[in-house]
């Protein structure tokens, strides 16, 4: 038999019995979409989380710092050390200090963070407002704040833009075995042009060239950007080698996708039930299908057909089936995404909240959707062509 002809057999279905074929395959697709759906939305809340915190910049860098603060230090001279670290792309330092900062007739104290341009993007710093401050004499009054040190002054984000402020710095210093604390002013000029969506945090980041005009150049930490993904782990070795603390946002980042892997599995699990309970009616579709064209068999066994050729023609119709089930669990499960977003989004705009995208569907995860749709219809559609094809032809032509 042909299989042109084999496809027109298998395809009768559609003519023969439309509404059960349909139904059939609107069960696998209901537990298909449900698949589609719930997976998507763990990648969606990864993409959406993974993108706030971080830059492919971010991605490439290192945190160096030091535990041992009397006899180790972080210099110019370590940033010459480390940069001659094989893979070493970019060094960006900063200086951690405690300031007060005043506004108009209100002062607080807060830690402040003297940082290059260079430093917000080996970070993954992203503003909710404003811009950045560039390594330019022109922007050495500007700063940028963490929406929680706006709180200690009272003032919105839309007032903070403009407002002249103030800071004098503390800077430690040891005598007799004490630290003491000498303040030093660096006037009232100052104006914010960033904010930091933060709540757990105040500080201020100020131009690193301040820093280095008041000779501060003990480091707090400094940021090391490799020049590829492979040299991170030899360059890290390298600077623990030295005695410094590393740490690294990659390491997070791995962390939080084994998390989100468990989460989409879990997902994952609740739409694989709902593809078990649909596979079951598909199989009892099919099994249906073979009682109701047994004598059909019958004649077509008399007339020639083999055994293969029964076989293969019921398992056409289980992969037809699986296939259109695939591709109907698609768009159930990217139309119901929409909508779902849709809802989300327009609540959120409501209550003054942002806009969101919470679900993301990879290319290769719809193909491999459709594969497995049409491989569950392979499946489920292979004892009963096997019982089909061991029909005996008399015995079928006298079935009723």
């Amino acid at each position: 038999m042909l299989i042109t002809d084999i496809f027109r057999l298998a395809t009768r279905m559609f003519r023969t019995n439309r509404s059960r074929t349909i139904l059939t395959i609107l069960g696998i697709s209901v537990g298909i979409g449900a698949i589609l759906f719930l997976v998507s939305l763990g990648y969606g809340l990864q993409e959406m989380i993974l993108r706030q915190i971080t830059t492919s910049e971010a991605l490439l860098s290192l945190d160096v710092s030091t535990g041992d603060l009397e006899n180790l230090k972080i210099n110019k001279d370590t940033i010459g050390d480390i940069s001659s670290i094989p893979g070493v792309e970019k060094l960006s330092p900063l200086v951690s200090v405690q300031v007060q900062m005043g506004v108009e007739d209100i002062s607080s104290e807060l830690t402040a963070n003297f940082a290059d341009s260079n430093y917000f993007r080996l970070d993954g710093t992203t503003l909710k407002k404003g811009s950045f401050y560039k390594d330019e004499p022109g922007d050495v009054k500007k700063v940028i704040i963490s929406s929680s040190a706006l709180q200690l002054f009272n003032l919105s984000e839309d007032e903070a833009f403009g407002r002249l402020i103030r800071f004098s710095i503390f800077l430690p210093e040891k005598e007799e075995d004490k630290i003491i604390r000498e303040s030093v002013e660096l006037g009232q000029d100052f104006r914010i042009v960033g904010i930091i969506e933060e709540e757990g945090s105040n500080y201020v980041y100020l131009p690193f060239a301040i820093s280095e005009k008041m000779e501060i150049f003990d480091y707090s930490k400094v940021k090391v950007k490799v020049d590829r993904k492979e040299n991170l782990d030899i360059v890290r070795s390298a600077v623990i080698d030295k005695g410094y603390i590393v740490s690294a946002l990659s390491d997070v980042i791995e962390q939080a996708n084994q998390v989100f892997g468990i989460v989409q599995i879990v997902l994952a699990s609740f739409g694989i039930v709902a593809l078990i309970v649909s596979a079951i009616g598909m199989f009892n579709t099919m099994t249906i299908a073979l009682l109701e064209r047994t004598q059909e068999i019958g004649i077509m066994k008399a007339l020639g057909a083999t055994s293969l050729d029964i076989w293969n023609m019921f398992l056409a119709e289980s992969i037809i089936i699986g296939f259109f089930g695939g591709l109907g669990g698609i768009i159930i499960g990217m139309a119901g995404g929409e909508v779902f977003n849709y809802g989300v989004n327009l609540l959120a705009g409501a209550l003054g909240g942002e806009k969101i995208d919470m679900f993301f569907t990879p290319y290769w995860f719809v193909l491999l959707i459709i594969s497995f749709s049409t491989i569950v219809g392979l499946l489920t559609g292979f004892y009963p062509a096997r019982r089909a094809a061991r029909i005996n032809a008399l015995e079928a032509l006298r079935y009723k």
